[in-house]
Parts: structure tokens; C-alpha cells; sequence
């Protein structure tokens, strides 16, 4: 199989480049950024955007399946973000039928569905997104069902905060406090649910939507782990194993999310609303359809998938020291709390 992935160079994509290769698939990365992994020599390399009809269309000659992982993510700005995960998503289904390809797996988000009023959240439930990434999110889903119409494949995978290697981005913090034997802050008790969700169980879900009948995968999909527990649980899993005997440390929700929120407005901390605002907050799917049609099983639980995370930062974190940005590929700068990390 011929498989075209769309932000090849991120996070995501070279997990599903991966896995891909192992699979004996011939794979085509588009992304903005370099391809700058190992496995380039094996891998067909189209740097471009996806914004550029082009380069999409390039990239998509000769392919039997495109996966569309490419999205500018909550710290880009709003039009950076409505573009590419609007108008972007608009350009790889374009290019997809119009080279005759039948079927586009999309990666969506949880995000679509904003900060619902009950929990565990279905595939039917009220779409509110959160800011411009979240309303980006719910109007790409909704090009997608236009594709749909016309014919084309288009399997929506709606996914948890997913890590594992590669993984850096906002998980970066905790893990570079955890390294250095410091204790980690929280909002609120900890005592919510948050589930995540492992790269590989999501990498598994997207082969399950691209090789299996047409008629069972044409669908939406929420995927998330099976197995967590409380915030303070999870995350405190991480303390442990760095084995310095620290503790989460708990902060008022209100005083905090006002003081995150004064940060973030002066540009001196890298948490943005739907981090600070959803992290005190219940937070998990149910997986119950991908589960009965899909045959979907996580392998990881929460804490599996932040400890299996941490140990690929420590025994990588000389190859990104120095380095910071705002995608998931690198850590976010930390600002003015790599000051607070003193006091912990």
C-alpha cells in the first residue's frame, strides 16, 4: 500500500511513518517542516503546506491512501489555524479525489467538543469548540462530511491528548521538572479524570480505519485510553518514576487560572486556555464504538503512556536541549515558570 501522510515531520506522523514502514507500506511525508528523522532514506519527502494546492497535489500522486495529520495547532495564530485546518483539509480532500483516491483518514480532536457538562462524551454529542483551534476543528470536521457526499472514504478519528515518543510540547515541562527532582504544581485537587491516550493505540486506530470495509470505517470515532485514573494519580506516576520521592503539588483553582490567564495575556507562560481551563475539569470519551466497530483495544493506560513518554525524554533530552517552539516536536518555552520551578 502506498500511503500519503500529511505532517509526516510531527509528532504523529512519524509515529504513523513508523509504523507504516513496518507494515512494508511505500510512504509519502508532506510537511512544512524537515523531515530530519532516520528513516528519510526510506520515506518519499515533500516539504511544502498543505495551504499550497500544489505541493498537495504532488504529494498525493500515486497514492492508494492519504492520512491527514497536519494542523497548526493553539499557539499558532487564529489565521494560521483557520487556514491550515480549514482551508488545508479542503486541499487534501480536493487532491485525494482528484487523483482518484478513495480514501482520507482525518485526524481530528476531542477539542470539537469544547467543555461539555457530562462525561463520558459520545461521538453525538453537542460540538462547542474552545478558541480557534477547537471552532477550526468542527468546521474541518464538516468539510470532511461534504467529501463524504461526494463519494470519497473519509474515516474522523476523534482523539485524546495523545504522547509517547516524540512527544514534547507542553508535556516537555513536567517531564523537565521531573528530571531535575522537582515537585510538580496542579490546578485544583487533581481528584477529575483526564484520560489520554498512547501514540501507538492511535496509530493502531488509523490502520484499522484505512484497511478495514468501507461501510463499517465511513464513521466518527472518539479514541482514548481504556485505563485511567484521577489527574494527581496519573501525573504523580511520573514523579514516581523519576524517583526523587516528590509529590504533585495542588493550587487553588480560581486564584490560579486568573493568574494563568495574566501570563498568558503579558506572553510570559506557554499554557494556553484550553490547558489551564480543562485541566482541573473532567475529561475522557467513551470508546465504546471504536471499541464494538472497530475492534479498537488500547494497549496503554494513562500512566503507562506518561512513564513509556518521560523515558524516551531521558534518554533523548540532549538532542532538543536548548531548543523550544510551539509545536508538539520540540518543548514549549517554558517563560516565567522555569522561575517557579525553583520553589518546587
Amino acid at each position: 500500500m502506498r500511503v500519503m501522510i500529511t505532517g509526516g515531520a510531527g509528532f504523529l506522523g512519524i509515529n504513523l511513518v513508523r509504523y507504516f514502514l513496518k507494515r512494508n507500506c511505500d510512504v509519502t511525508s508532506l510537511d512544512m517542516a524537515e523531515f530530519d528523522y532516520p528513516e528519510r532514506d526510506k520515506v518519499r519527502i515533500i516539504t511544502g503546506d498543505i495551504r499550497d494546492t500544489g505541493i498537495v497535489a504532488q504529494a498525493t500522486v500515486g497514492a492508494d491512501l492519504v492520512i491527514h495529520c497536519a494542523a497548526a495547532l493553539p499557539l499558532y495564530s487564529k489565521e494560521d489555524i483557520f487556514t491550515t485546518d480549514v482551508n488545508g483539509t479542503r486541499n487534501v480532500l480536493e487532491a485525494a479525489r482528484q487523483a482518484g483516491i478513495k480514501r482520507v483518514v482525518h485526524v481530528s480532536s476531542t477539542a470539537v467538543y469544547g467543555v461539555p457538562d457530562h462525561h463520558p462524551i459520545y461521538e453525538d454529542d453537542q460540538k462547542i469548540g474552545v478558541g480557534p483551534y477547537g471552532e477550526a476543528k468542527i468546521k474541518a470536521e464538516e468539510v470532511c462530511l461534504e467529501y463524504r457526499q461526494k463519494g470519497l472514504c473519509v474515516p474522523i478519528l476523534r482523539p485524546k491528548s495523545f504522547i509517547g515518543p516524540e512527544r514534547l510540547g507542553v508535556f516537555a515541562m513536567l517531564y523537565d521538572w521531573a528530571k531535575d527532582g522537582k515537585g510538580f504544581p496542579i490546578i485544583g485537587k487533581g481528584h477529575n479524570r483526564y484520560q489520554l491516550l498512547d501514540v501507538e493505540d492511535l496509530c493502531e486506530a488509523i490502520y484499522i480505519v484505512s484497511t478495514k470495509d468501507e461501510k463499517i470505517v465511513n464513521d466518527t470515532f472518539n479514541i482514548g485510553a481504556k485505563q485511567y485514573q484521577t489527574f494527581r494519580e496519573d501525573f504523580q506516576a511520573v514523579l514516581d518514576h523519576a524517583g526523587f520521592g516528590k509529590k504533585i503539588i495542588s493550587f487553588p483553582a480560581g486564584p490560579a487560572i486568573v493568574a494563568l490567564k495574566i501570563l498568558e495575556a503579558l506572553k510570559l507562560s506557554p499554557l494556553y486556555k484550553w490547558v489551564y481551563e480543562t485541566a482541573c475539569q473532567e475529561s475522557f470519551v467513551s470508546v465504546e464504538k471504536a471499541e464494538k466497530i472497530l475492534g479498537f483495544v488500547p494497549k496503554y493506560s494513562n500512566q503507562d503512556a506518561l512513564i513509556r513518554n518521560f523515558q524516551w525524554y531521558l534518554d533523548n533530552v540532549d538532542k532538543f536541549s536548548g531548543r523550544s517552539g510551539i509545536s508538539h516536536r520540540v518543548p514549549w518555552s517554558q517563560g516565567i515558570l522555569k522561575v517557579a520551578k525553583w520553589f518546587f
